[in-house]
Protein backbone atom coordinates (compact mmCIF):
# COMPACT_ATOMS: atom_id res chain seq x y z
CA UNK A 1 0.00 0.00 0.00
CA UNK A 2 2.87 2.33 1.05
CA UNK A 3 2.59 5.87 2.22
CA UNK A 4 -0.53 6.93 2.00
CA UNK A 5 -0.13 10.55 3.39
CA UNK A 6 2.71 12.91 3.54
CA UNK A 7 1.82 15.24 6.44
CA UNK A 8 3.51 18.36 7.78
CA UNK A 9 1.75 18.85 11.74
CA UNK A 10 3.90 20.73 14.39
CA UNK A 11 1.41 18.32 16.70
CA UNK A 12 3.09 15.34 15.04
CA UNK A 13 1.35 11.68 16.66
CA UNK A 14 -1.69 13.28 18.24
CA UNK A 15 -5.22 11.81 18.31
CA UNK A 16 -6.31 13.87 14.48
CA UNK A 17 -3.77 11.89 13.26
CA UNK A 18 -4.15 8.48 14.74
CA UNK A 19 -8.21 8.26 14.91
CA UNK A 20 -8.71 11.05 12.24
CA UNK A 21 -6.61 9.84 9.14
CA UNK A 22 -5.56 6.36 10.74
CA UNK A 23 -9.05 4.46 11.05
CA UNK A 24 -10.25 5.98 7.13
CA UNK A 25 -6.50 5.37 5.92
CA UNK A 26 -6.54 1.69 8.26
CA UNK A 27 -3.06 2.69 8.51
CA UNK A 28 -0.69 0.38 10.07
CA UNK A 29 2.14 2.11 10.21
CA UNK A 30 3.48 5.80 11.18
CA UNK A 31 6.79 6.98 10.47
CA UNK A 32 7.82 10.29 12.78
CA UNK A 33 11.12 11.94 10.50
CA UNK A 34 12.70 14.29 13.59
CA UNK A 35 16.23 14.18 14.11
CA UNK A 36 15.45 15.00 17.79
CA UNK A 37 12.91 12.59 18.39
CA UNK A 38 14.57 9.91 16.55
CA UNK A 39 17.73 10.91 19.11
CA UNK A 40 15.01 10.33 22.19
CA UNK A 41 14.21 7.30 23.45
CA UNK A 42 12.34 9.35 26.11
CA UNK A 43 10.07 11.10 23.59
CA UNK A 44 9.36 7.85 21.36
CA UNK A 45 7.88 6.82 24.06
CA UNK A 46 5.82 9.75 24.52
CA UNK A 47 4.56 9.41 20.95
CA UNK A 48 3.91 5.92 21.33
CA UNK A 49 1.44 6.19 23.97
CA UNK A 50 -0.96 8.00 21.91
CA UNK A 51 -0.94 5.25 19.00
CA UNK A 52 -3.15 1.56 19.34
CA UNK A 53 -1.22 -1.45 19.83
CA UNK A 54 -1.79 -2.67 15.79
CA UNK A 55 -0.13 0.37 14.96
CA UNK A 56 3.22 0.48 14.56
CA UNK A 57 5.30 3.42 14.89
CA UNK A 58 9.14 4.13 13.31
CA UNK A 59 11.18 7.48 14.46
CA UNK A 60 13.88 8.18 12.23
CA UNK A 61 16.19 11.07 11.19
CA UNK A 62 15.66 12.75 7.81
CA UNK A 63 18.50 11.05 6.14
CA UNK A 64 17.61 7.52 7.59
CA UNK A 65 14.04 8.28 6.26
CA UNK A 66 14.88 8.79 2.90
CA UNK A 67 17.23 5.34 2.70
CA UNK A 68 14.30 3.84 4.42
CA UNK A 69 11.49 5.36 1.86
CA UNK A 70 11.25 1.96 -0.37
CA UNK A 71 11.05 -0.08 2.54
CA UNK A 72 8.15 1.29 4.00
CA UNK A 73 6.65 1.78 0.27
CA UNK A 74 6.56 -1.62 -0.48
CA UNK A 75 4.94 -2.45 2.68
CA UNK A 76 1.68 -4.23 2.17
CA UNK A 77 -0.10 -2.04 5.26
CA UNK A 78 -1.20 1.59 4.39
CA UNK A 79 1.29 4.42 6.56
CA UNK A 80 1.43 8.10 7.37
CA UNK A 81 4.47 9.84 7.28
CA UNK A 82 4.78 13.07 9.90
CA UNK A 83 7.19 16.05 10.31
CA UNK A 84 6.95 18.39 12.77
CA UNK A 85 7.52 21.30 10.10
CA UNK A 86 8.24 22.60 6.31
CA UNK A 87 12.09 22.69 6.86
CA UNK A 88 12.11 18.77 7.70
CA UNK A 89 9.94 17.73 5.06
CA UNK A 90 11.62 20.11 2.79
CA UNK A 91 14.77 18.31 3.65
CA UNK A 92 12.99 14.59 2.97
CA UNK A 93 11.88 15.88 -0.37
CA UNK A 94 15.68 16.99 -1.47
CA UNK A 95 16.47 13.46 -0.64
CA UNK A 96 13.40 11.77 -2.15
CA UNK A 97 11.97 13.90 -5.11
CA UNK A 98 9.65 11.75 -5.98
CA UNK A 99 7.37 12.45 -2.89
CA UNK A 100 4.54 14.36 -5.35
CA UNK A 101 2.33 15.22 -2.37
CA UNK A 102 1.94 16.97 0.79
CA UNK A 103 -0.63 18.04 3.58
CA UNK A 104 -0.34 20.86 5.88
CA UNK A 105 -2.06 19.39 9.00
CA UNK A 106 -0.94 21.69 11.72
CA UNK A 107 0.97 24.43 11.52
CA UNK A 108 -0.33 26.91 14.68
CA UNK A 109 -0.05 29.84 15.95
CA UNK A 110 3.68 31.83 16.57
CA UNK A 111 4.31 35.33 16.66
CA UNK A 112 6.01 35.20 13.44
CA UNK A 113 3.29 32.98 11.70
CA UNK A 114 0.01 34.59 10.10
CA UNK A 115 -3.41 32.88 9.94
CA UNK A 116 -4.14 30.91 6.64
CA UNK A 117 -6.98 28.70 7.99
CA UNK A 118 -7.91 27.94 11.61
CA UNK A 119 -5.11 24.90 11.71
CA UNK A 120 -2.62 26.26 9.56
CA UNK A 121 -0.52 29.84 10.39
CA UNK A 122 2.55 30.41 8.21
CA UNK A 123 5.44 32.43 8.91
CA UNK A 124 6.81 34.64 5.28
CA UNK A 125 9.58 32.47 5.13
CA UNK A 126 7.60 29.34 5.37
CA UNK A 127 5.35 30.53 2.04
CA UNK A 128 8.51 30.77 0.14
CA UNK A 129 9.39 27.39 1.01
CA UNK A 130 6.77 25.57 0.42
CA UNK A 131 6.31 27.61 -2.74
CA UNK A 132 9.70 26.47 -3.81
CA UNK A 133 8.22 22.83 -3.34
CA UNK A 134 5.24 23.34 -5.41
CA UNK A 135 7.74 25.10 -8.13
CA UNK A 136 9.13 21.66 -8.43
CA UNK A 137 6.11 19.56 -8.62
CA UNK A 138 5.13 18.97 -5.13
CA UNK A 139 1.18 19.40 -4.93
CA UNK A 140 0.55 21.44 -1.36
CA UNK A 141 -3.02 21.17 0.38
CA UNK A 142 -3.80 22.00 3.59
CA UNK A 143 -6.64 19.89 5.19
CA UNK A 144 -7.11 18.88 8.65
CA UNK A 145 -9.28 15.82 8.52
CA UNK A 146 -9.93 13.49 5.28
CA UNK A 147 -13.55 14.35 5.28
CA UNK A 148 -12.52 18.13 4.66
CA UNK A 149 -11.99 19.83 1.24
CA UNK A 150 -8.52 20.04 0.54
CA UNK A 151 -7.16 23.75 0.09
CA UNK A 152 -5.05 24.17 -2.48
CA UNK A 153 -1.58 26.00 -1.89
CA UNK A 154 -2.45 29.17 -3.79
CA UNK A 155 -5.60 29.53 -2.38
CA UNK A 156 -4.38 28.93 0.73
CA UNK A 157 -1.60 31.78 0.55
CA UNK A 158 -4.26 33.89 -0.99
CA UNK A 159 -6.62 33.74 1.79
CA UNK A 160 -3.64 34.83 4.17
CA UNK A 161 -2.89 37.84 1.44
CA UNK A 162 -6.98 39.17 1.86
CA UNK A 163 -6.64 38.87 5.64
Amino acid sequence: MAIELYRIDDRLIHGQVVVGWGQPLSVGFIVLVDDEVAASEWEQELYRMGVPPEMDVIFEGVNEAAEQLDEWNADPRPGILLTGDIDTMNRLIELRPEIREVNLGGLHHRADRAACVRYVYLAPEEEGKLKQLASRGVTITARDVPAAPAIPLETLLRREEAG
